[in-house]
């Protein structure tokens, strides 16, 4: 079995054309009874090349990302059982709290399928799949894996030491808050609301920033996260976060390759930008929405460029007014306590450096241009009502 599954790995994974996919799935899908071996010999080859992504610093929701965009569903199950067959490897306390969630949110790495002499037939029947397309969907998820390149890491690998992660002070409700305030905003049909609930958000989070500066330990240092920049429109999705990473003491470095972009900042603001990114693009696009019922109601057709340049301006007038928000609470805070500014710019430095330190290299990028007058006005419209943001000139790229 294992030599079959040698030939087969070697005419499908060295190869780029669906031939050597073929003759890889042939070789294992041609004895039915060896069938259960072979799905074993998958899981455990399959698992290496997943432990080897981590070690690549490849992490499961960027994984699942990159097999959704370039090829589907069925491959994204299959990694995804992959990626539970690799984790048996780990016990309790051996994943970052970060790591963890990303397998709750995308729907939990859990082996499903029993012994594993079980999980290619089981597998097929999940999938509707006979043994020729269930080998080809798993030849063609491994390939995509073992091509991954390296990529700047942002956390220990499972199974790593996790007592020099940063830890996040300050009061523990606070984050509960902000989710609740913003999940409020994102719910609400009325504008007036959202940004009432918004701008409450966002002061929240400037002072939870300040809160976690005065009392941090001597030492600690910043750490990185990564977040998914789906398109369509990623360029102004992209500058979405670049500005609430900005806004909250963060670094955000944009691979437009790949759609993620790698935020650097200490712990607390790390979550804070993960909660203010994801609430601002659920805002926009439902605000959207609603800009585009209007132009329609006034006999203009939906247009791609429309979109695009409501996204632009969305995330540029946002980027303003975090700015904004985030240079008032900081002035406020200076007036009341004045030993907290040199605390603030030294951590600023840190990030600053940790960021450099991980992306030596980036480029600017050039963005398109808004060119639907309509879209920009309205796109800066809705930015005035979720009242928050802050941006730069430009974005960097790794």
């Amino acid at each position: 079995m294992n030599e079959t599954v040698d030939r087969a790995f070697a005419a499908a994974l060295s190869s780029l054309d669906d031939a050597g996919l073929d003759t890889g799935a042939s070789l294992l899908a041609a004895d039915a009874g060896a069938w259960p071996e072979t799905g074993r010999e998958l899981l455990r080859r399959g698992s290496g090349y997943v432990r080897q992504a981590w070690e690549r610093g490849w992490q499961p929701a960027d994984v699942l990302r990159l097999v959704r965009r370039d090829l589907d569903e069925r491959h994204a199950r299959l990694a995804l059982d992959l990626i539970a067959a690799e984790g048996r490897r780990y016990g309790p306390g051996q994943l970052t709290e970060r790591w963890t969630a990303q397998l709750d949110e995308l729907g939990g790495a859990e082996v499903w399928w029993g012994g594993d002499e079980r999980y290619a037939p089981e597998a097929a029947r999940r999938e509707s799949a006979d043994r020729f397309a269930l080998a080809t969907a798993v030849l063609e998820t491994l390939r995509l894996l073992v091509r991954l390149p390296s990529v700047e890491p942002v956390g220990p690998l499972p199974g790593d030491p996790l007592a020099a992660l940063p830890v996040a002070h300050g009061d523990p409700k606070t984050l509960g808050r902000i989710r609740a305030l913003l999940a409020k905003a994102e719910a609400t049909p009325y504008p007036e609301e959202a940004e009432a609930l918004s701008a409450k958000a966002q002061e929240l989070m400037a002072r939870h920033t300040l809160d976690e500066a005065a009392v941090a330990r001597p030492g600690q240092v910043p750490g990185a996260c990564r977040i998914g920049v789906e398109p369509p429109y990623e360029e102004a999705k992209a500058v979405l976060l670049d500005a609430v990473a900005t806004a909250n003491r963060c670094r955000a470095v944009w691979n437009s390759a790949y759609g993620f972009s790698t935020v650097v900042g200490f712990e607390g603001d790390l979550e804070a930008v993960e909660l203010l990114h994801t609430s601002l693009l659920v805002q926009g696009t439902h605000a959207m929405t609603r800009a585009e019922a209007g132009q329609r109601a006034g006999g203009r057709k939906r247009t791609k460029t429309f979109r695009q340049s409501f996204f632009l301006a969305y995330a540029s007038r946002v980027g303003h007014r975090l700015a904004e928000t985030a240079e008032h609470v900081v002035e406020d805070a200076g007036a009341a306590d004045g030993a907290l500014l040199p605390v603030l710019a030294a951590r600023d430095v840190a990030v600053t450096s940790r960021a450099e330190e991980m992306f030596p290299r980036t480029t600017t990028t050039r963005l398109r241009g808004a060119t639907d007058e309509a879209g920009w006005l309205d796109g800066t419209a809705a930015a005035d009502r979720a009242d928050m943001g802050t941006g730069r000139k430009g974005l960097n790229r790794g």
